[in-house]
């Protein structure tokens, strides 16, 4: 069985022995375990040395885990000739009750509504050569009061003496009177913006100069101005998506030499009637008809222009038509990176979803500051591990998955404990046999058929 304290080694310099030893027992639990993972049933499974006091004094431990998290990833994962890419994401997960630290209402994409649970911001670092992403930060966010008051009174606003929600006063067409030019590069972040600057700040400051970072990727709720300065002030270039009916215009054709002000804009975009001059790629496949556009694009709201790729899908046989845009701040950066880039931003979401089903993101009922932030940090660092699990797996077994480790840790739990009521322990050959046998009853992937009675 693989040993997870020495894996553990490398958090050495920054965590104590005991804080390491209580880990590891921990992470073989959650690793050997069946049912929800909650710090009771990881002490039913940890075994001698993991009682339910030694979980609970873990859980209570303050962990700097964006260290543990870049010192494991740089120790057993990082590829040094492989290119990086920084994304992020947010999720949410429900909780009931009253009294868990950061429990709030915040809008769950799975649920398309807003839920009452956590809500929690992580950093990925995606290796773009094996398209797999490896979680590096994660922080939960925390509404201000002052905010909650602003969300209220801006929905109570937004409604009139019915219920209904009231209309907008259309106000005189044309510039108002007494209104300056602003300085679109000096914008005021949001505290949601301002949470994730901070992450990536202290994210470039911990890795140096080990692994440079050029491009940061986020999703379509990022696709702002406000979003683009924060990540220019983070020294990174911003790639994500607009939406479907962005007012984007092209650059004038033609320079202003008639009195007044120069033209800033030129004319606005038609996503469906594009010159063919800027047509980077033209395939069908399956019927559908793509064409991808790139564009040096200008848009009133952002401060300067944007290296625009429109993506048109066209169906050969109804005519139906749909569209896509994505930017980034990085003008010189080719449509087929840009989109490529943009897809891998998908696989945090995998990382969510192993942290949900397999480590207990969704399970925990910490209620605490330091247990609910180590829980959650928890699930996410079991996600790095089992993909460093999974390389030593695949090697036997290029079809292993996470339920297969699972069932391998599962059997040697039991086998272990079976083997403790002979009066002689077998050798190590018989040990060997009789846990890869057992170890094919829950796998999904099993090495090689299951011996059958004789």
């Amino acid at each position: 069985m693989t040993d997870i304290l020495a894996l553990l080694q490398c958090l050495a310099p920054y965590t104590t022995a005991t804080t390491m030893r209580q880990m590891s027992c921990i992470i073989e639990a959650m690793l050997s375990m069946m049912g929800r993972v909650t710090m009771l049933n990881i002490s039913r499974w940890a075994g001698r040395g993991g009682s339910y006091r030694t979980v609970q004094r873990w859980y209570y431990t303050v962990i700097p885990w964006a260290l543990a998290f870049w010192l494991f990833f740089r120790a057993h994962l990082f590829n040094p000739r492989a290119t990086y890419i920084l994304a992020g994401d947010g999720v949410v997960v429900t909780k009931a009750g009253q009294e868990t630290y950061g429990l709030d209402r915040f809008f769950s994409s799975i649920y398309e509504k807003p839920v009452s649970g956590l809500a929690f911001f992580a950093l990925s670092l995606i290796n773009v050569e094996e398209r797999c992403s490896h979680p590096i930060m994660m922080e939960q966010v925390i509404r201000s009061e002052a905010e909650k008051a602003a969300a209220k009174a801006k929905k109570k606003a937004g409604k009139n003496k019915n219920g209904n929600t009231a209309s907008k006063p259309k106000r005189k067409p044309g510039r108002p009177k007494g209104s300056k030019n602003k300085d679109k590069t000096q914008v005021k972040l949001t505290s949601e913006l301002e949470l994730i600057k901070t992450m990536v700040q202290k994210l470039l400051l911990i890795i140096g100069h080990v692994l440079p970072l050029t491009y940061l990727i986020l999703d379509g709720q990022f696709g702002n101005n406000n979003a683009l300065q924060m990540t220019l002030q983070c020294g990174l270039q911003l790639i994500s998506k607009l939406r479907h009916d962005a007012a984007l215009h092209f650059a004038p054709a033609q320079p202003c030499h008639g009195p007044g002000a120069p033209k800033k804009y030129g004319d606005r975009i038609d996503y469906y009637n594009i010159p063919e001059q800027y047509l980077k790629a033209d395939f069908i496949e399956d019927d559908i008809r793509t064409r991808i556009y790139q564009i040096e694009a200008l848009h009133q709201e952002f401060a300067q222009p944007l290296n625009v790729v429109v993506i048109v899908k066209t169906n050969c046989k109804t005519q139906a038509r749909a569209h896509a845009i994505l930017f980034s701040s990085d003008l010189k950066l080719s449509f087929d990176l840009l989109i490529d880039y943009y897809s891998l931003r998908f696989q945090i979401e995998f990382d969510f979803r192993d942290a949900k089903q397999y480590w207990g993101l969704e399970d925990f009922m910490n209620i605490k500051q330091t247990p609910v932030t180590n829980a959650a940090n928890l699930s996410l660092f079991m996600v790095n591990l089992s993909r460093l699990l999974l390389r030593q797996f695949r090697k036997r077994n290029p079809n292993a998955g996470i339920i297969d480790i699972k069932a391998h840790f599962h059997a040697c739990r039991y086998v272990s404990e079976a083997l403790k009521c002979l009066p002689d322990f077998p050798e190590p050959v018989l040990f060997d046999l009789i846990l890869d046998s057992v170890s094919q009853l829950g796998a999904i992937h099993p090495a090689r058929p299951c011996p059958g009675p004789p």
